[in-house]
């Protein structure tokens, strides 16, 4: 069973720390952490998880395992599991940070609202952030004035100010992600292609159940949902479910044209399981109905 941790000051007595210098958030130095060196950890935090880690070591996230020789930036909600396996013998030196950042330092702030919007936080590990030296050197420089901030003012300004550089954090590894998709243009092509093809042979399957979603796609591509998401939105603008739509949307203009099949006909081998949803999906995106659109061929 993996341990709870449910509150940051819970997480420094487990890890022989001194009491945070605040309740709700604490910047931790990676190096100095304690690794365990044999048997496995396994961890659920109920706080934020954000991380520059350079070093030696595997983890794993979820179900994924990731050796950080390198480094690179990792996000993690609360509830997620994380497990972390002992260090080689031969384990070299480990440097970098992590931020703890409980939910409730966002209350009453805009980014309680606007956090979910941060898709990375349910990225798997392998999908992490690979930052240049200059992108960990603005990073470095935000996470030291957030420690800053903590361990010298607690005020009723404070708090705010904290989740501002956090935000700003946030904000920038959103940008540092887009430069990532584009550095690896070919590889998110190649995703999109598999995707592409996934979804004609899913419907040429007469053995296939429903619709296809976003779950199966992601589980076939061995990826994240939210990662998926994002490389096809920085491809072509659509998100997964769209792009599923589009696809929907191009078998039905198939089956109408070349086929004497009813509307509701084309809608069971689509995976519908009521007509009226689809051409409720057909008429939003044509603004046309399915007999309509067959009636313009004539």
């Amino acid at each position: 069973m993996p341990t709870r941790i449910r509150s940051i000051s819970e997480l420094h007595k487990l890890r022989g720390l001194p009491p945070p210098g605040h309740p709700l958030i604490s910047v931790l130095d990676y190096g100095a952490m304690a690794y365990p060196t044999e048997g496995t950890e396994s961890y659920v935090f109920d706080f934020y998880t954000i991380s520059v880690k350079r070093g030696v070591g595997k983890m794993k996230y979820g179900q994924q395992q990731y050796d950080f020789d390198e480094g690179v930036m990792y996000f993690m909600a609360p509830g997620q599991l994380l497990t972390i396996e002992p260090a080689p013998a031969a384990a070299g030196p480990r440097s970098g940070w992590i931020i703890k950042v409980h939910p409730d330092l966002f209350w009453n702030t805009p980014l309680a609202k606007t956090i979910h919007q941060y898709e990375f936080f349910d990225y798997a590990v392998h999908e992490a952030l690979f930052l240049s030296d200059k992108e960990e050197e603005i990073l470095n420089g935000i996470v030291a004035n957030i420690k800053q901030e903590y361990q010298n003012y607690i005020d009723r300004f404070s708090a705010h100010i904290i989740v501002a550089q956090i935000e700003t954090l946030l904000n920038y590894a959103n940008r540092f992600y887009q430069r990532q998709f584009i550095t690896r243009a070919p590889s998110n092509h190649q995703l999109l292609e598999k995707m592409e093809a996934l979804l004609d042979n899913y419907f040429l399957d007469n053995t296939r159940a429903g619709l296809p979603t976003v779950q199966y796609l992601s589980e076939k591509l061995h990826v994240s949902k939210g990662y998926l998401a994002s490389v096809l939105k920085s491809q072509t603008g659509l998100n997964t479910q769209q792009h599923i739509h589009e696809k929907l949307i191009a078998q039905a203009k198939v089956k109408l044209a070349n086929t004497p099949l009813t509307v509701s006909e084309i809608a069971y081998e689509l995976g519908f399981e009521h007509p009226q949803s689809f051409s409720k999906l057909f008429k939003s995106k044509t603004n046309q109905s399915p007999l309509e659109f067959r009636a313009s061929l004539s």
